[in-house]
C-alpha cells in the first residue's frame, strides 16, 4: 500500500492528467469546487490532498471513481480522452438547451409586444423583463450544468436589469440617483462571489491544521 507521499504523487499525476485530458485550466477546475486555482496547483505538486468530499467531486467531474484517481496508471489508456469527448458533448447538449429555453423566452416576449403595438400600446418595460427572465434562467441553467462559472457576472447582469426596470418605472421622476445605489450594488456582489471562493480554501486550511494536531 503506498504511503501518504506517494499517495499525493500518484493523485497528483492522475489529476494533471485528467484535468489537462478534459482541456481545463486550474483556476477553471477550481471554479468549478469552488476552491482557489492556488489549491489545485498545490495538489498537482503533490504537497497536499484534498478531503473525501472533493475528491468525490473531482471524480464525478471527470467521470472516473475515486480509487482511479488514488492509484497509479503506468500507461494511461484513452480513457481520458473519451472523458473529454463527453465533456466536450455534454457542453454542446446543455448550450443548445439553454439557447432553446431563452429564444423561447424572447419569442413569447415579442409576441406579446407585437400584440399590444398592434393594439396601439408600447410597452418598452416587456423587453427588459425579458432581459432579466432571461438572466435569471441563464443563472439557474449555469448552476446546474457549469458548476456556477462565471455566475458572479450573470448575478450582476440581473441586479443591473431590476435597477434599469426601476428606473423605467420611475422615469417620471428623473431618478438620477439610483445609479449610485446601483454601483453599490454591484460592489456587494463582487464582494460576496468572493468570500464564496475563499470558503474552500479556508475550510482546507482548517482541516489541515485539524489534522496536524
Amino acid at each position: 500500500m503506498p504511503g501518504a507521499d506517494d499517495l499525493k504523487l500518484i493523485f497528483a499525476s492522475n489529476l494533471i492528467a485528467l484535468r489537462t485530458a478534459a482541456g481545463l485550466t486550474q483556476a477553471e477546475l477550481g471554479e468549478m469546487i469552488h476552491y482557489s486555482d492556488k489549491s489545485v496547483s498545490k495538489w498537482e505538486r503533490a504537497e497536499g490532498l484534498p478531503d473525501v468530499a472533493v475528491l468525490k467531486a473531482l471524480s464525478e467531474i471527470f467521470g472516473v471513481t475515486t480509487d482511479y484517481m488514488l492509484q497509479s496508471h503506468d500507461a494511461w489508456k484513452p480513457t481520458p480522452d473519451k472523458k473529454k469527448e463527453a465533456l466536450q458533448a455534454r457542453s454542446f447538449n446543455t448550450n443548445m438547451v439553454t439557447c432553446a429555453v431563452l429564444f423561447a423566452t424572447w419569442t413569447l416576449a415579442a409576441l406579446i409586444f407585437a400584440i399590444l403595438w398592434i393594439m396601439g400600446y408600447l410597452f418598452w418595460l416587456i423587453p427588459m423583463v425579458a432581459v432579466a427572465i432571461s438572466l435569471i434562467t441563464l443563472l439557474v441553467l449555469n448552476t446546474i450544468w457549469n458548476a456556477s462559472r462565471q455566475n458572479m457576472l450573470i448575478v450582476m447582469g440581473i441586479v443591473a436589469c431590476i435597477f434599469c426596470i426601476i428606473y423605467y418605472c420611475l422615469r417620471a421622476y428623473t431618478p438620477w440617483q439610483l445609479c449610485f445605489v446601483l454601483v453599490f450594488a454591484e460592489v456587494l456582489v463582487a464582494f460576496s462571489f468572493q468570500i464564496r471562493k475563499k470558503d474552500g480554501e479556508a475550510a482546507e486550511k482548517r482541516r489541515k491544521g485539524k489534522q496536524r494536531d
